[in-house]
Formats: structure tokens, C-alpha cells, sequence
């Protein structure tokens, strides 16, 4: 299978396109007027916490507070360090002393009265019995991980959608080619998608090495298969002297205020896209192709950096590989297929709808092969679609009826199959009685839709109009 990466560069719009077989596979848009906050790590001020809603919102100087979890805010590691970094140091003769003469406790207010309140010579009174229930004490709440106007360092995990501002934690991630910094999280780990126990465990191997890091853990990526401990050991050093840095520009910088921003698209697909499987990539911007050049040189090497093409000929970049009509038809909501059945996707507010119909489609065979045969053909269609609009949330797919348990299990397993190569996190469930699938898509910022267009002002998007 041949696989090519394209970028276009436009003045205010950056686009990538990742093609499998001349076919579009995948498609990221960035616009100067809508930066992505997904990744950026905040120096944030507490504004409110509600326990009611077991959360917290975060001044982190944007137009929208960020929204934090109270449990995502309880991060054991992050009040180590914290206490590491404000605790004096203490001289080892001072840490002996103190072992061996322990500070006493401090005294009690008041003496502790016998038997609860009598006097030595006196017995206690006899209680009444009392109610099991009424006899217990009310169980006492857990103090709050946060506290108003406290200074956090919390990281962007989904971009402001509608009303709802940023998502944020305090599990603050830095990824790299090969592997992903989790500096407060004490945690190693390898992707799961490396399956070959040989490799896992040689991966393993070269985490026991990285003791250069103060502190935190390690995630191994997909793209570490194969590379030697040297790549990987450059990239984990790599992280960890940004982390040093986001570090110290946090304890400089009042809160609220920027101390990391995540790379750009382009940057991205350097990073993320060009992998050993890719031919080429194509980049119509000669200023843009030798910074990319230089930067996957830097990261990945010669090898990466060879793929890396100008394109230079008369038509825009899309247009001479065909792809500016393909993705017209990403905002459209009927997706046809080759056997003239199609696809209808209506995006509502609380969930998205998948519609499949048999259209002009004509078969041999029973009803139910008919059927069997649309739902085949329109799984994949829609995890690609899903995947190019970038469509997250509550899914809900209505395929054509079917009887048969191993025809419903085999359209179920063609939709999951072709979801793996979605970069998103997805969850599927089995046809149900009434023959919808429902699913979960990841949601991280803004659909491609919502990028390009808005809402009609007239008809505020329904797109009809009433009849007098």
C-alpha cells in the first residue's frame, strides 16, 4: 500500500491531506484565526470549585476558564515535588537527631476526663440501647485537592466546544517521536498496539536506562518499533530538558499565563505522520519545506528527511492529486457509495446521527443479502468519514435491518476494524434489537466543519424556511 502525506499552505490556513492508494485517508485543517489550545500547559489560578459537579474552574487567561476534574487534580506526585521544592534542607547529623529524639506529640486541651466524663470513683451510667443507624457517625468528607486562588499547573486536553471552556488536568504529558514524558506521573508503560512480546520486551529494557529523569515515567510509542536505544534515549532527554524549562519559566511567570505551547500542524505531522510506512511527503511552501526538512533531520534523521518533497508545479497542490473535490464532499451530509447506496450524517446537539439507506442499489440474492451486503460496504465508509470530519461524541448508526447473528457481528467487526486507524479513541457496541449501533468518539477541539462554516443568521441553521 503506498501512502503519501500532502501540505498546502495558505495564507491564514494550513492543510494536510494523508492519502492510502491515491485515496483520502485522513485530512487536519489549522487556521490563524482559531489556534488550537490542545496540549499548552497553563500556569492557572483556582476561580470557584463546586463539589457538587466534582469540579473546578482554572483562570488560565483565556476567554473561557478551563474546567478541571477535582479527582484529575489529585495528583499525589505533584504535591511531592511540591513539597520537595519548598521544604528546607535538613543536614544529615539534624535527620539522625530527629530519629533518634523524636519530637513528643503536642499535648491534648485539657485532661481526658475517664470512663467519657465520670469521675475515677464513680461508674458510667448505663446507656439505653440505641438504633444501629441512629449510633452511627456521619461519615466525614475528604478535604478538597484544591483551595480558591491556588496556583496550578494544569495542561489543555480539549479545546473550548460551544459554551463549555477547556478541558484541563494536572497529568501533564510531553511526547516526543519515540516516547511520551509523563513528569508527574510515576509510570512506564508501552504502547499496545506493539504486540510482539520480543519487542516489548526489549523496549522494557531500554526504559530501565532512562535514570537521567528527576522524576516521573515514560510511555514507548508506536513508531520506537525497531529503533535502537540511542533514538530513543535522544528523545526522552530531549523531553525531559523542556520539562526543566517549562519548570522554571512556571516559577518566574504569574499566574495566569502560557508556559508551554504545543508545535503547530506542521510540526505535528513531522512528529506524528512521518513514519518508516509513508513514500513521501509533499509540501507546496519552499520556506515551509526547508524548516521541515531541518526539523525532521533533528528528530528523525536522514532517512525521514529524504521523504520530504517540494511541490513546484503549475496546479495547487490538491488539485493535481485530486483531492480538492474529495474534500467538498466532507461537509456535505449524503456520502454516496459505488454501489449507489449512501450514507446520511446529521451532527445534532447532543449526538451524531448515521443513516445508512440502499438508495439505487441492486442486488441478487435475498432481502437479507441485499442488506448485509449495503451495511458491508457503508461500515468503513462511515469510520472514514468519522475520521475526516473529525466527528467525536455520542454516535449512533442506523444500518438496514438484518436477522441474521453472524451477518450483524460481521458489519460490527468491518467497522471496528477500519477504526484503528483513527487516531481518536473509539468504543463500539453490538447491533442492538432495533439494528443501531451505538458508539463514542473522542472529542478534542472543534469539527472541520465548524472551522469553515457557521450557522445560517436567517434560519439559525435549520436550513428551511417557513411557508406563509
Amino acid at each position: 500500500m503506498s501512502k503519501e502525506i500532502l501540505v498546502q499552505v495558505a495564507q491564514g490556513e494550513r492543510r494536510v491531506a494523508v492519502l492510502s492508494d491515491g485515496k483520502l485517508d485522513d485530512f487536519y485543517i489549522e487556521l490563524d484565526r482559531h489556534q488550537s489550545m490542545l496540549g499548552n500547559i497553563y500556569k492557572g489560578k483556582v476561580e470557584s470549585i463546586l463539589p457538587s459537579i466534582n469540579g473546578a474552574f482554572v483562570n488560565i487567561g483565556q476567554e473561557k476558564n478551563g474546567f478541571l476534574y477535582l479527582t484529575d487534580a489529585d495528583n499525589p506526585l505533584l504535591k511531592e515535588v511540591d513539597r520537595i521544592e519548598e521544604e528546607p534542607v535538613v543536614g544529615v547529623g539534624q535527620k539522625i537527631i530527629n530519629m533518634i529524639f523524636p519530637q513528643p506529640a503536642p499535648p491534648m486541651a485539657g485532661p481526658v476526663p475517664a470512663y467519657g466524663g465520670a469521675k475515677p470513683d464513680q461508674q458510667p451510667p448505663q446507656q439505653p440501647p440505641q438504633n444501629p443507624r441512629q449510633g452511627r457517625r456521619p461519615k466525614q468528607q475528604s478535604p478538597l485537592p484544591l483551595k480558591k486562588d491556588q496556583e496550578i499547573l494544569v495542561q489543555v486536553v480539549k479545546d473550548p466546544f460551544g459554551t463549555k471552556g477547556p478541558r484541563l488536568t494536572t497529568h501533564i504529558s510531553l511526547a516526543g517521536r519515540f516516547v511520551v514524558y509523563m513528569p508527574l506521573d510515576k509510570h512506564n508503560g508501552i504502547s499496545k498496539k506493539i504486540e510482539k512480546p520480543e519487542e516489548r520486551q526489549r523496549l522494557r529494557d531500554i526504559l530501565r536506562t532512562f535514570n537521567f529523569a528527576r522524576s516521573g515515567g515514560f510511555i514507548v510509542r508506536t513508531a520506537s518499533v525497531d529503533q535502537g536505544e540511542k533514538e530513543l534515549t535522544r528523545d526522552a532527554k530531549f523531553l525531559t530538558a523542556m520539562w526543566e524549562k517549562v519548570r522554571h519559566l512556571s516559577k518566574q511567570k504569574q499566574a495566569p499565563a502560557l508556559v508551554y505551547k504545543e508545535y503547530d500542524l506542521i510540526w505535528k505531522v513531522v512528529r506524528d505522520l512521518l513514519k518508516d510506512e509513508v513514500d513521501r511527503l509533499i509540501i507546496d511552501s519552499e520556506e515551509e519545506f526547508i524548516k521541515m526538512r531541518k526539523f525532521a533531520q533533528t528528530i528523525s534523521g536522514q532517512e525521514m528527511m529524504d521523504k520530504i518533497q517540494h511541490h513546484q508545479g503549475p496546479q495547487p497542490l490538491f488539485e493535481a492529486k485530486n483531492v480538492a473535490h474529495e474534500l467538498e464532499k466532507i461537509y456535505e451530509s449524503k456520502v454516496y457509495l459505488k454501489s449507489g447506496a449512501y450514507i446520511v450524517i446529521e451532527p445534532t446537539e447532543g449526538l451524531i446521527v448515521v443513516d445508512v439507506n440502499s438508495g439505487r442499489f441492486k442486488g441478487r440474492g435475498t432481502p437479507e443479502d441485499a442488506s448485509f451486503a449495503v451495511n458491508v460496504e457503508a461500515a468503513p465508509e462511515i469510520a472514514r468519514q468519522l475520521r475526516l470530519r473529525d466527528l467525536g461524541g455520542i454516535i449512533v448508526i442506523d444500518f438496514i435491518d438484518m436477522n441474521r447473528e453472524d451477518h450483524k457481528r460481521r458489519v460490527v467487526n468491518t467497522l471496528r476494524e477500519e477504526l484503528v486507524k483513527d487516531h481518536a479513541k473509539t468504543e463500539v457496541n453490538r447491533i442492538s434489537a432495533l439494528g443501531l449501533v451505538e458508539m463514542t468518539r473522542a472529542r478534542t477541539g472543534k469539527t472541520i466543519e465548524s472551522l469553515k462554516f457557521h450557522a445560517c443568521p436567517y434560519c439559525e441553521g435549520r436550513g428551511k424556511v417557513k411557508i406563509d
